[in-house]
C-alpha cells in the first residue's frame, strides 16, 4: 500500500482492495471466481465418483448372488410391485426435468421460475418417499424384512399369497433355496434404503434452497450451488434407473 500526498488534507490510498473488489459470494481463499467455480465443480464430480463406486459395489454383490441363487431371486422379485416401481420411476424422471429447469431459471435470473421448479422437485421427492413407504410397509406386513421374524411361507407355499400365486403358481421353492430369498431382500433394503437416504438428504437441501431462493439467492449470477445440487439430484435419479430393472424386472421370469 502506498500513500501520496496532495493538495487535499486526506491522503490517497492505493492497494489491492481498492483495485480488486471481490463479489460477496467469493471465498477469501480463492483468487478469482473462476478458480472457486472450478474447485467446487471438481469436488462435486469427485464426490459423485465415490457414489458410483459405492453403489457399484452393491450392484456387483447383487449380480453375484443372483447368479448363485437365481430361483430364490426370481421368487423374491415377484414380491415387488411393478406398478409402484414404474410410478416411482416416472416421478423421479419428472423431478429431474423440474431440477434441470430450475438450473436454467437460475442461469437466466428468473427468481419466480427458480422457486417454482425447486418446490416441484421437493414435492416430487416427497411423493417418491411416500410410495417407497407403502412398499416397505407391505414387506413388513409379510415379514419379508431380513431378521429373526423373516417368513418363508410365500416362497414355500405360493398359494398362501394370492398376489404372487397368480403369476408364480406351482413354483414353490424347496426350504433350503427359499431361505436364500432373505439374501435378495437384504440387498433390496440395502440398495433402496441407501437410495432413499440420499433422497432424504436431497429433499432437506432443497428445503434450504427454496428458503434462500425466495430471499433472492442464486439469481444474481452465482449459480454454482444450484448447478452442483442439480448434478447430485440427477445422479440419484440415474441410480434408481439402474435399481428399477435390476430389482423389479430382470428376475421376474425363470
Amino acid at each position: 500500500m502506498t500513500v501520496h500526498g496532495g493538495t487535499s488534507d486526506q491522503p490517497v490510498v492505493h492497494g489491492a482492495h481498492a483495485e480488486h473488489e471481490h463479489p460477496p459470494y467469493q471465498r477469501h481463499h480463492f483468487e478469482s471466481m473462476e478458480q472457486q467455480v472450478d474447485a467446487t465443480s471438481f469436488a462435486m464430480w469427485l464426490f459423485l465418483l465415490t457414489e458410483i463406486m459405492f453403489f457399484g459395489g452393491l450392484f456387483t454383490a447383487y449380480l453375484i448372488f443372483r447368479n448363485w441363487y437365481y430361483p430364490a431371486f426370481v421368487a423374491g422379485s415377484h414380491q415387488l410391485s411393478i406398478l409402484w416401481g414404474t410410478l416411482n420411476t416416472g416421478v423421479l424422471i419428472t423431478s429431474s426435468f423440474t431440477m434441470a429447469m430450475g438450473v436454467w431459471c437460475a442461469e437466466v435470473r428468473r427468481k419466480g421460475g427458480l422457486v417454482l421448479c425447486l418446490v416441484l422437485t421437493f414435492v416430487l421427492g416427497i411423493v417418491f418417499l411416500g410410495i417407497k413407504t407403502i412398499e416397505y410397509s407391505e414387506k413388513i406386513e409379510k415379514h419379508h424384512v431380513p431378521g429373526f421374524h423373516y417368513s418363508l411361507k410365500s416362497f414355500t407355499d405360493p398359494q398362501s399369497d394370492p398376489e404372487v400365486y397368480k403369476d408364480y403358481r406351482d413354483k414353490a421353492l424347496a426350504p433350503d433355496m427359499a431361505r436364500h430369498t432373505e439374501v435378495y431382500f437384504s440387498l433390496y433394503f440395502a440398495m433402496t434404503g441407501m437410495h432413499a437416504l440420499h433422497m432424504i438428504i436431497g429433499i432437506a437441501i432443497l428445503g434450504f434452497m427454496i428458503y434462500k431462493a425466495q430471499a433472492g439467492a442464486y439469481t444474481t449470477g452465482h449459480i454454482t450451488f444450484v448447478e452442483n445440487f442439480g448434478l447430485y439430484w440427477h445422479s440419484v435419479d440415474i441410480i434408481w434407473i439402474f435399481l428399477f430393472p435390476l430389482l423389479y424386472l430382470i428376475s421376474r421370469h425363470s
